[in-house]
């Protein structure tokens, strides 16, 4: 007799093989990509504005695409194995809001395909940004249908609203014209969703018992919508205005906050996959750190851009260094 599985599913009799490989491996694993991209990005900007090595952000980048390959074949291998288990993982509360991290991969990935080949830059852009708008109306939906309890509201609900507020991000790399009403409603959209659903998560972190001790890290996804939200608003409308300042200052009071809260972190638990979740965020915030430094024409601001460079490099080369370990080491399981 086969066992019985999750959602009531009983695996192929040639599955098990496979499916005991890789069925544990996370959908949220696809942060490891977004964070790597978003640090080449970061990198890029580093080395038009201070003369930092180029070399640096092109070997991050590279690094983004082959971790975006090697996720993308062993999901798939998950999801031929036992589908049980990824459907399984997207009626997860929690977890079913990391199906948004490959879609903002693929958001992402035409900062890194453009030079090389627009027409694939293109093509990512329109999966990322048609399967986010989807994937973000289920969501919602489900918000909508499904009663959740207070402890189930997580950093990871952030995800699919960051998601729309990537879809202008790589817009004008891709040199297409007609785009400027898509920009605004992925940013309009992101925005409007973001203060409501920040709300919620500061309620269930002050009033609820905290967060485990793996999924900590995910509370730096608080930092992302201010920004990636900077960074969707000067994407679309090409100049930094008071409103898009405020997203920065926000940013900058609310990423100390969280860094000294998780200072601590790597003493008190081993690392895991799940860690990744705060990669992008940190990314982000160096990206709109050299951003707004790029005009603010500060020498203070130019020193706390590098610092948050400095910050985000460290942490993201931890997860990197942490996560080959494991492979190597053939403990990838006990990460995930």
């Amino acid at each position: 007799m086969q066992a019985a599985h999750p959602a009531g599913v009983t695996a192929p009799a040639a599955a098990p093989a496979v499916s005991t490989t890789l069925a544990y491996l996370p959908v949220g694993t696809f942060g490891a990509v977004m964070g790597l991209t978003g640090l080449s990005l970061a990198w890029r900007l580093a080395h038009q504005a201070f003369g930092a090595p180029a070399a640096v952000g092109q070997a991050i980048g590279v690094l983004a695409l082959v971790s975006f390959v090697v996720l993308a074949v062993a999901y798939g291998i998950k999801a031929a194995a036992g589908f049980y288990a990824v459907r399984a993982e997207f009626a997860h509360p929690v977890a079913g809001n990391l199906f948004g991290t490959p879609l903002i991969s693929l958001l992402l990935l035409p900062f890194l395909l453009a030079d090389v080949s627009l027409a694939l830059a293109r093509l990512a852009w329109v999966l990322g940004a048609a399967g986010m708008t989807v994937f973000a109306w289920t969501i919602v939906m489900r918000w909508l249908s499904v009663r959740h309890a207070p402890t189930q509201v997580a950093p990871a609900w952030i995800v699919p609203v960051v998601g729309m507020l990537d879809i202008p991000l790589a817009v004008p790399v891709l040199r297409w014209d007609g785009l400027h009403g898509v920009m605004v409603f992925g940013l309009a959209v992101g925005l409007f969703f973001a203060l409501p659903l920040l709300a919620m998560v500061l309620h269930r972190l002050v009033t609820e018992e905290p967060l485990p001790v793996a999924l900590q890290p995910s509370l730096l996804i608080l930092v992302a919508p201010f920004a990636v939200g900077f960074s969707a608003y000067v994407a679309t409308f090409g100049h930094v205005d008071a409103f898009a300042q405020g997203l920065v200052m926000v940013m900058l009071f609310l990423l100390p906050v969280l860094l000294g809260r998780l200072a601590h972190l790597p003493a008190r638990a081993p690392f895991r996959l799940a860690w990744w979740a705060g990669s992008f965020p940190l990314a982000a915030a160096a990206v709109a750190s050299l951003r707004y430094a790029s005009v603010a024409g500060s020498a203070v601001m130019d020193a706390i851009a590098l610092v948050v460079l400095g910050v985000a490099t460290l942490v993201i080369g931890m997860f990197g260094v942490q996560t080959v370990r494991g492979i190597l080491a053939g403990k990838l399981r006990e990460l995930s």
